[in-house]
């Protein structure tokens, strides 16, 4: 106990910064707003599984030195950015197909459901290839929050980190699969979806274009 306690502070300075960046709106809650609109809260909480495991890869990779090698190797920072955004692309486009299309909202029809597995996949690909995220962790494990620890200290960080990410993500996804927020998506439907579709077609558009 009193190994951890020293490493008190440096886990709540990593975690604080986390939690703001996991609870700000960005790709990953862009995508489960579809996931959620389209197949229910229990898809967008397995896909926000996904994406608390894709950060947490993060996370080990850079705390493994893989961080460091990305940041000196620009082709390896632009082969992820260019992955990244023909994902985001691809995302947007069948936003903006749904917006195109005269069917009925999710909640009028049956729509078929995507397996758990891909669903997962899918979070944890759109994590693992966000290069904010990347150079987020790179930044994060700058605070050397388990320098010197032993297996508990590490083990202990990378499931804070899994569950403040899941908790953030997760929030989300009961929200935009809320009643009320069905009911007025029913309304909206095609503005939502349009509008959806730029913010991936934006998100994608940065991070192609993005210097870092």
């Amino acid at each position: 106990m009193n190994e951890l306690a020293t490493y008190l502070p440096c886990f709540l300075a990593a975690f604080a910064i986390l939690l703001v960046a996991a609870s700000s709106p960005g790709p990953a809650v862009a995508m489960l707003m579809g996931i959620s609109l389209g197949q229910g809260r229990a898809a967008a909480l397995t896909a926000s599984a996904g994406i608390a495991t894709g950060s947490v890869v993060l996370n080990i990779g850079t705390m493994a030195g893989i961080g460091i090698i990305l940041a000196e190797a620009a082709w390896a920072m632009t082969a992820i950015r260019i992955v990244g955004a023909l994902y985001l692309a691809w995302l947007a486009y069948g936003a903006f197909k749904k917006a195109a299309s005269e069917s009925p909202p999710p909640s009028a029809v049956r729509v078929k459901a995507a397996s758990r597995w891909r669903l997962f996949l899918a979070g944890m690909a759109l994590q693992v290839t966000n290069l904010k995220a990347i150079v987020f962790w790179i930044a994060i494990n700058a605070i050397a929050a388990t320098q010197g620890g032993g297996a508990l200290v590490i083990g202990l960080y990378i499931a804070g980190a899994w569950l403040i990410s899941f908790g953030c993500h997760g929030a989300w996804a009961l929200l935009l699969s809320s009643n009320p927020f069905r009911a007025a998506y029913g309304r909206a439907r095609r503005w939502i979806e349009a509008a959806l579709g730029s913010l991936f077609a934006y998100f994608a558009f940065s991070l192609a274009t993005e210097r870092v």
